[in-house]
Order: structure tokens, then sequence, then C-alpha cells
């Protein structure tokens, strides 16, 4: 049964309660106190009253002796027995025992007290003054009913001190009980304290720390029991508003990190498929199994039902389906790849068509920057959408299969471009060389025709026929260095090509030719790459047959703005006269008609110290800044 305190009690502060303990308590320690100080003010004196009536015995057996002796005829005087009344009677006038006669005087102490004094005065006084005034020796007899009277007033003595003895001990159990009561008190007091501080302090500390615990170990479900209006009360009403709020600020959090973990994961999700998606469409942007794949992913992470990718033709015709995974699609049995011209109106860049059928279809264009290329139809399960992140990452794949398709467009252009470029490099060659060949050998057979005839000009037929036979021995060589040609720029890249050729030649005529190439920051184009291969291996052609040399070298390197600079020396006989070999002249033609072809210069010069100097300078077509000085990468720090 628990302690019900009063409500006014309860509303006022726990130090107030502590304090009217105390209080409590001082009250009763001061009324045992005080209880004990009267109790012993009213008995003090009753030892001694005890003592003087106790030696009232002793003084009246001490006077009956004398006057017995007396009676029987000894030699005592009266003035001892005399002296020994007075004693008796100072004794019973004793001011101890006034006091104890003053203290109730009506009680039973005073009622003895006067009976002994009547008895005294009235009775055995008498008796012993007639005692005492006869002349000769008393009786045995009278002396004895004497001493018999005596023993009575002995007895009443007796009386006297035991009612002062009981007195005094009802008085010490009176001072025992006040104390046992203020002992008792002070207990009951100092329990209730216990127990109000036990349900007031101690009780809801332990709550408090409780709740606190279970709030450090994440429960925020932990609550105090103890609310009111006292102190702790107070306390633990704002431990609760405290711990409601930590709850609302951690379930917030909580959800907050969920919803960042899953956003996190659809970014991670959103990422890899992007990733692999880009990874196929330009590895081959052109192969339907990319965009199949492609579509898969984006059907599971959007929860598609289905999907297809189809392309418009580059002339007039159906469009094309280059994936789908839309199965048994009417449109599709109907119209057959036909279905897909619908993608050419789609201008929008996104179209959801209404809900008139069970599931909703999603057209968005594929297309990059400059062109459109087709569209991507999104077949969602009835009934759903697609949420914010789900329309960006689809918005996103798409651009990327348009860029890929673009990138495809003009790659294929790129090489269309190419070709192009290849052959009219080819034409050009054929042109230069060996169709000018040709063109001048018709016109020697047109000359060496009316000759023919005339036996008296048969010496100018054999000039010409000889000057024929030089002209079929040109092309020849002309059609075989363009042989050379278009067989190196097809059998590999152009380091290994230069180094073949500068191998070839060294080995063909005992020439030790050292290599050098510093190309880093020109990027060469094809057509450039060509060129150059050429003209370094008609230097060479010309050191191994006319310059006699032993070492030679063959150096390329970047100069500033992308100037490219090839060098050939050798240590050979030089340029010395004109070259007996008329085809010498022609294949310097040939090399400076390759400069020019560059948009460079060629230089042939003698080579200080002997030998040969042959120079070639062009800028390249792809050039890479030369990297700034530390000081000026960040000029504005």
């Amino acid at each position: 049964m628990g302690l019900m305190l009063p409500r006014w009690l309860v509303r006022h502060s726990i130090l107030l309660v502590v304090a009217l303990a105390l209080i409590a308590l001082a009250l009763i320690g001061l009324a045992g106190m005080s209880a004990s100080v009267m109790v012993a003010e009213g008995m003090r004196g009753s030892a001694s009253a005890i003592n003087v009536a106790g030696s009232l015995r002793r003084l009246t057996h001490r006077v009956a002796g004398l006057v017995a002796t007396d009676a029987l005829g000894g030699g005592l005087s009266g003035e001892r027995v005399h002296g020994a009344i007075d004693d008796f009677e100072r004794g019973l006038a004793h001011p101890a025992l006034q006091r104890a006669v003053q203290r109730n005087p009506g009680g039973l102490f005073a009622a003895t007290y006067r009976g002994i004094d009547v008895t005294w005065h009235t009775s055995l006084r008498p008796r012993l003054e007639a005692t005492m005034g006869e002349k000769a020796p008393m009786a045995q007899e009278n002396v004895e009913k004497l001493l018999v009277e005596v023993d009575l007033f002995v007895g009443q003595l007796d009386t006297l001190v035991t009612v002062l003895e009981q007195d005094t001990e009802a008085r010490i159990a009176d001072l025992k009980q006040i104390l046992a009561a203020a002992i008792a008190a002070i207990l009951v007091v100092i329990a209730l304290a216990l127990l109000m501080l036990h349900r007031s302090v101690h009780r809801p500390l332990v709550d408090l720390l409780r709740a606190a615990q279970g709030i450090a170990r994440g429960n925020f479900s932990a609550r105090v029991t103890h609310v009111g209006y006292d102190e702790l009360g107070r306390v633990g009403a704002t431990f609760n508003l405290m711990a409601n709020e930590m709850s609302r600020q951690y379930q917030t959090l909580e959800q907050r990190v969920a919803d960042k973990t899953a956003a996190l994961q659809r970014s991670n999700r959103s990422l890899e498929l992007l990733y692999h998606a880009i990874a196929r469409l330009y590895q081959t942007p052109t192969a339907p199994e990319a965009y199949e794949a492609t579509l898969r992913d984006i059907e599971q992470i959007a929860g598609l039902a289905s999907s297809f990718v189809c392309i418009e033709p580059r002339h007039d015709g159906p469009a094309t389906v280059i994936a789908s995974t839309l199965g048994a699609c009417p449109e599709r049995l109907a119209l057959g790849d036909a279905a897909c011209g619908a993608c050419r109106a789609s201008a929008h860049p996104l179209r959801i068509d209404p809900p008139a059928r069970e599931a909703e279809l999603l057209r968005i264009p594929l297309r990059d920057r400059e062109y459109h290329y087709g569209m991507l139809r999104l077949t969602l399960p009835a009934g759903a959408r697609l949420e914010d992140w789900q329309f960006q990452l689809v918005e996103a794949l798409t651009r990327h299969i348009g860029m890929a398709l673009g990138a495809a467009r003009r790659g294929e252009q790129e090489r269309l471009l190419a070709l192009q470029e290849e052959r009219s490099v080819i034409a050009r060659e054929l042109h230069d060389s060996l169709a000018q060949a040709l063109s001048y050998m018709k016109i020697q057979v047109s000359l060496l025709q009316p000759l023919l005839g005339d036996p008296a000009r048969a010496a100018e037929a054999a000039a010409v026929l000889a000057d024929l036979r030089e002209g079929i021995g040109a092309a020849y060589r002309q059609l075989r260095e363009l042989l050379v040609s278009f067989r190196l720029e097809l059998s590999g890249d152009f380091p290994t090509l230069l180094r073949e050729a500068v191998q070839e030649h060294a080995a063909r005529g005992g020439v030790q030719v050292e290599l050098s190439t510093r190309l880093a920051d020109c990027g060469l184009s094809p057509n450039q790459e060509v060129h150059v291969l050429q003209i370094v291996r008609e230097a060479l052609s010309n050191m191994v047959r006319h310059a006699n040399a032993r070492r030679a070298s063959v150096s390329l390197s970047c100069g500033p703005g992308g100037e490219v600079g090839v060098v050939i020396e050798d240590d050979g006989v030089g340029l010395g006269g004109s070259p007996a070999d008329p085809w010498q002249h022609h294949g310097l033609a040939i090399m400076r008609e390759r400069a020019r072809g560059l948009g460079g210069t060629l230089e042939i010069s003698p080579r200080p110290g002997g030998g040969t100097r042959v120079g070639l300078r062009f800028i390249a077509s792809h050039h890479a800044p030369a990297p700034l000085p530390p000081a000026l990468e960040n000029p504005l720090r």
C-alpha cells in the first residue's frame, strides 16, 4: 500500500520536505529532552528523601533501645534519649522529606508521611517520654509492648521508604516511556523521511539513470515514469520531452540515411548501367547485340515491360529496328519494320502515349546536337510510372545512344573521306609519274611511226626507239615505286616502316645508318607519313647508289610550332657535278614534288665535313603545345 502524501506537500520542493523532516526531528528531540528534564527535576531529592526516611528507622530503633535500657534499669541518662528523639524529629522534618510532601501533597507519600508524623507525635513520643519518666524499672512485658509499638512505627517508616522508592521508580519509568516515545517518533520521522526520499529522490534518480543508459545504448523509446511538480518530476518531464525530440530526430535521421543510401545505390546502379552501356555502344556502335544488352539493363533497373530501338533510314524507306525486347508486338507483326516509321514523326523530346491501353508507351528521340537518328520506345507496366531518377537515367542513356549513333555516322564519313583521300593520292601519283611517262612514250611512238617508213631516217628512228626504251624503263621503275608506296602504306605503322626502310638500305649498301626519331609532340597524318617515308627512301636509295658512303644518319625532330624537320646525311662523295644517271634528277624532282605536297621545303646541300645533306621541313597536321614553365602554369596565384 503506497504512502499517500498530501497534495500540497507534493507540490512543494523536495528540499522543503527534507527541511520539514529535520524540523520534526528537532522538535521531537526537544520535546523528549524537555520531558526528561521535567522528570529529572521531579526526581530531584528523591534519593536524599529515601536516605533520610531510611535513617528514621535507625533513629527509631536507637531511641527505642535507649528507652528500653533505661526502663530495664540501665544506667543511661535521659539526655541521650532526648538527643536521640531530637535527632529523629530533625530527620522527620528534613527538607528532602518536606519537598517530597510538597511536590504532591495529595499523594500517597504525603499521606503516609502525615500518618507517621501523627503516630510519632500523638502516640510513640508520648509513650517514650512516659516510659522515661517512670522511676521504677519497667516490667519486662511493658518493655516488650513498647518495642512492639516501635516495630509497628518502623513498619510505617518502611512503608514511607517503599512509597518513596515506588514514586522514584514510577518517575524513572515515566522518563523511560518519554524517551522511548521520543525515539519511536524520531524513528518514525526518519522512516517517513527515508520513504519520501526514496519515492521522491532515489527512485526517480534510478528511473532517470535507467532511461539515460537506454538512450545511450540507442533505445530512444526509454522514458521516465516520475513526472510531476517537484524538482525531479520537472526534470523527468523535461527528459521525456528531450527523449521524444531525440527519437523524432533519430527516426528522421534514419529515414534520411535510408533515403540517401537508396539514392546512392540507385546512382551506383545507374552509373554502372551507363558505364557498361557506353563501353558497349562506343566499342561496337553498330552491333545489335550492344543495343539489346543495353535495353535489358535499362528494363531491369527501370522496371520496364519491353523496349525497342528504331533507327531512321538515311535515305527514303522504312525505319529499321536494331534491337527489340517487345516480343509479340502487334504493330511489328502487322507492319514489320515499317512499324518504326512513326518514329520519324516524333519531334517531342519525350512522348507518353495516352493510357488507352493496358500498358503505356514512352517514346524518346535518339539524337545528338546535330541530327535525329531514331527513337527509343519503352513499354511501362499497367499503372506504372517512372520516377525522376529513372527518367533522368533513360534520358542520359538515350543521349549516349544518340552520340554513339552519331559517332558511328561520323566514323563512317571519316572512313569515306580517308578512302577518297587515298584514291586522290593514288590518282595524283599515277598522273605525276606513270601517266606522264606513258604520255611521253605516246609522243615518242608518234614520232617513231613516220620514221619507220623511211629507211634514210633509220638513225633517227633508232634514237627515238632508244628514248622509248628508256621511257618504258622509267615507267616500269615508277610503277614499282608506286607499288612499294601503296604496299607500305598498308603494311604497318610509321615508325616500323621507317625502321625497316633504314635497315633495308643499310643492308643493301653496307652502310651504317643511324635512325633518330623525336616526334612526340608532332602528329603526322597518314598522307604526311607516306610522303616522309618515300622521301627518306629516295634519299637513302641515292646514297646507296651514288654516294659511296660508309656512315649515314636519318633524324626526325619536332620543332616549335609543330615544324617537323627530317635530315638525311652521309659521309660520301657529295653532290659534285651533274649526276650521270638522268633518273636521279627525276628522283630529286619527285622528292621536291612530295615536299611541296607536304607544304614544306626540301634542301639538298653539301654536308659540312664531306658528304650530302638532305633536309625537309614542314608543319605537322597535329601539334601538342609544349608545357609551360612551372612559373607560368598558374599565373594568377
